[in-house]
């Protein structure tokens, strides 16, 4: 479970501007419904998938630069997946590793659950880490047993009270290749 906080504390490069996106209020649930009862289950997944990858770049950016408080990573994550990361990152950085490369990401939804109390996406991506190495930060030497291959895993996007989308949870199975 912890990989995947590792892989994924380095995957993507953050794109974004800094400044957080201003959220609309959600249509009063009926309402969405009566123009396109498929409207809400859509916009979950994109802004589950838009989370994913936020939380993909945002990780891999504070994992390249050794800072397990960079600010974007609680843009896009929550607790527990939060602090498995910073904790992730934390370590690397107190054995002088970094990751480096490129992570490539698939992602899709296999799951929305609308009804329950938080609403829940659930989302398999198959990571290619083959590109992704941890690495000794003074000379990019790769830490052995760190090389990275293809492998699904699993990430819960929840929404919030505040109607944000937040990746709280998520695995990488390391056993199963895709």
């Amino acid at each position: 479970m912890c990989l995947l906080a590792v892989v994924a504390a380095v995957p993507v490069t953050a794109c974004g501007s800094g400044r957080e996106a201003v959220e609309r209020p959600a249509p009063a649930r009926g309402d969405e419904q009566q123009a396109d009862p498929d409207a809400g289950r859509r916009a979950a997944e994109k802004a589950a998938l838009d989370a994913y990858s936020g939380y993909l770049a945002a990780s891999r950016t504070a994992s390249r630069r050794s800072d397990p408080h960079a600010p974007e990573l609680s843009r896009f994550l929550a607790d527990p997946l939060l602090t498995r990361v910073r904790v992730s990152i934390r370590e690397a950085k107190e054995h002088g590793a970094m990751r480096t490369g490129t992570l490539k990401s698939d992602p899709t939804v296999t799951s929305v659950s609308l009804d329950s109390a938080p609403a829940t996406v659930e989302i398999q991506d198959c990571l290619d880490a083959s590109g992704y190495r941890l690495v000794y930060a003074k000379d990019k030497r790769v830490v052995p047993g760190s090389g990275g291959g293809r492998h699904l895993a699993t990430a819960t996007a929840t929404r919030y009270p505040d109607g944000r989308w937040l990746i709280n949870s998520g695995a990488a199975h390391r056993d199963q290749p895709c």
